[in-house]
């Protein structure tokens, strides 16, 4: 589809894009997904479209604590950091990724495409979903299949954190 557009006295045709945003959310996710989706919503005050980075707290769901991070967002350039892990990650990681921004790190699995993913939740300001298939790389550490779910949260007048939660098939 084009559209015209402006240009001096020329008009210019060009292209509209109407493609989906990267890493949207399905309409129905995996349960403990669905959990960690439904904690956040209710981490919200009043109007705002997310919560504050300072009402998190991983221990109000205890059952899936070993399986969420915290990424601290920075800008200029735009980073993450992990700034908590949970236990089933690091135990899946083999090692411990606390502390380290995401562009230090091999990414293996269930950490794929994070950079990316988190990326894609602070450009548009919403919940980022990545669902890697367990055929997609057999024989590879940490390749069971899983989804993710990344979550912004509001600070210092910017995105400053994101919840990710994991869940393996």
């Amino acid at each position: 589809m084009t559209k015209p557009l402006a240009s001096g006295a020329a008009t210019v045709a060009c292209s509209v894009n109407t493609a989906t945003a990267p890493f949207l959310p399905p309409e129905k996710l995996e349960t403990d997904l669905a959990r960690v989706r439904t904690y956040w919503e209710g981490l919200k005050r009043g109007d705002a479209t997310m919560p504050f980075s300072d009402d998190v707290n991983p221990s109000t769901i205890p059952d899936l604590s070993g399986r969420l991070m915290l990424i601290g967002v920075f800008d200029r350039p735009l980073r993450f950091r992990l700034d908590m892990v949970g236990q089933d990650i690091r135990e899946r990681l083999g090692r411990d990724v606390v502390g380290k921004f995401l562009d230090e790190i091999d990414a293996p699995a269930p950490l794929q495409y994070l950079n990316s993913q988190a990326s894609a939740a602070v450009e548009s300001r919403a919940p980022t979903y990545y669902r890697h298939d367990s055929r997609q790389e057999r024989g590879s550490r940490g390749a069971d299949g899983y989804s993710r779910l990344v979550l912004p949260m509001w600070g210092d007048g910017r995105i400053a954190m994101l919840l990710g939660a994991i869940t393996w098939s």
